[in-house]
C-alpha cells in the first residue's frame, strides 16, 4: 500500500552527440533518486536523430534497466520537439527536463523538487555563472528579452534554463500543442506564470561543444517570435508610424529652410537616396516577417509532424512507428 502513495519523477533528456556522456547522466540520476525512497522514477531518453551511436547506448541500457525508456526519432527535429516527444511518453507526477552533456547537475534535482513543493507550478534552475561561451550567453539573453516582450513580463531579471521541473498538469497542457514549431518558453508562459527559481551550480560539459549553431539559434528565436504572438507584426505598425511622422517632420523642416533660411538650397540626392534605402529596407523586413507567418501557417495546415517516433525501447515498447 505504501508504494501507491509514492510520487513519481520523470526525467526527460533529449540526446544528441552524447554516446560518451549520457550513461554518466543516467548513473548520477539513479544514485541521487535512491536517497529519497519516497519517490519512484523513470528516465526517458530521446535520440534526436544523433549521428553518433547514442541510440545503441540508450537501447542497451533500456533493455537492462526497467526505469529507462528510449525513444528513437526518425530524424533530427530539434531539442524542443524531442522534449515534447518525451513528455508524451512520461507518466510522472513531476517532470524534470535536463541535458545529456552533464552541465545540468542531476544530483541537485531535489533542490528543484523541494522548491516546486512550496506551491509553484514550475521551477527553473538558475545559474550564478553559466559555463557557456559568450555566443551562447548572448543568445540566452536575447531569448530572455524576446520572451519578456512577447508575454508582457516586466521587472523580472531572473532567467530560465533548459533544466527545470514542472507539475504534470503543465506538461499535459504543453503537449496539446501539435504544430511543428515548438518553443518551450512560449508553451510554459502561456500555461502558467506561477514560476519559481532555485540556484544550482552550472558545470562544464563532460566533453564536446554545444550543438547549437548560429542558424539553429536563429531558427529557435523565430519560433519564439512567430509561434506564440503577433507582436512582431504590431511592432512593424509602430515602426511604420514612427517613420511616417519622422518623414512628415523632415518635410516641414525642408520647406521652412527653403522658404525662410536658404532659398537657394538645392534638393540633396544623397539624402533622398538614404531615406529611400531606409524605408525600403524596413518595408522588405516587414514583408519577410509577414511571409514567415504565412509560410508557417501553410506548413501547419499541411500537418507537418512535430516529431516522428521510429522506435521505442524499454517498458513502453508497445507502439513503434508512432508519429505526432
Amino acid at each position: 500500500m505504501e508504494h501507491q502513495f509514492k510520487k513519481k519523477l520523470s526525467f526527460v533528456i533529449p540526446c544528441y552527440r552524447s554516446e560518451n556522456t549520457v550513461l554518466k547522466v543516467i548513473d548520477e540520476i539513479e544514485e541521487t533518486v535512491v536517497s529519497r525512497p519516497e519517490f519512484e522514477y523513470e528516465i526517458i531518453l530521446v535520440n534526436d536523430g544523433s549521428p553518433d551511436n547514442v541510440w545503441d547506448v540508450i537501447k542497451e541500457r533500456s533493455e537492462k534497466d526497467e526505469n529507462v525508456i528510449g525513444i528513437n526519432l526518425a530524424k533530427n527535429f530539434g531539442q524542443h520537439s524531442a522534449l515534447l516527444a518525451g513528455y508524451n511518453q512520461c507518466a510522472g507526477d513531476y517532470i524534470i527536463s535536463l541535458d545529456d552533456d552533464g552541465q545540468t547537475p542531476a544530483n541537485e534535482c531535489f533542490s528543484l523538487v523541494d522548491e516546486l513543493e512550496k506551491g509553484y507550478d514550475l521551477v527553473y534552475a538558475s545559474y550564478g555563472k553559466a559555463h557557456q561561451n559568450l555566443f551562447r550567453r548572448m543568445g540566452s539573453r536575447c531569448a530572455k528579452v524576446m520572451s519578456d516582450y512577447m508575454f508582457d513580463i516586466k521587472g523580472d531579471d531572473r532567467q530560465g534554463s533548459s533544466y527545470y521541473i514542472a507539475r504534470r498538469f503543465v506538461i499535459e497542457e504543453m503537449i496539446k500543442y501539435k504544430n511543428p514549431y515548438p518553443y518551450m518558453a512560449g508553451l510554459i508562459l502561456r500555461t502558467t506564470r506561477n514560476i519559481g527559481f532555485v540556484h544550482v551550480n552550472h558545470r562544464d560539459r563532460l566533453e564536446g561543444t554545444s550543438s547549437y549553431s548560429l542558424k539553429g539559434l536563429i531558427s529557435l528565436w523565430m519560433n519564439g517570435f512567430t509561434a506564440f504572438s503577433v507582436k512582431p507584426l504590431q511592432l512593424g505598425t509602430y515602426v511604420g508610424f514612427f517613420f511616417s511622422i519622422l518623414g512628415f517632420i523632415f518635410a516641414i523642416i525642408t520647406v521652412i529652410r527653403k522658404l525662410f533660411i536658404t532659398p537657394t538650397m538645392e534638393a540633396g540626392w544623397s539624402s533622398i537616396i538614404s531615406i529611400m534605402l531606409v524605408i525600403g529596407g524596413i518595408v522588405m523586413i516587414m514583408l519577410g516577417l509577414i511571409g514567415e507567418y504565412v509560410g508557417r501557417i501553410y506548413i501547419c495546415i499541411n500537418n507537418s509532424p512535430q516529431y516522428v517516433i521510429k522506435e521505442i525501447s524499454g517498458s513502453k515498447e508497445t507502439d513503434t512507428n508512432e508519429s505526432n
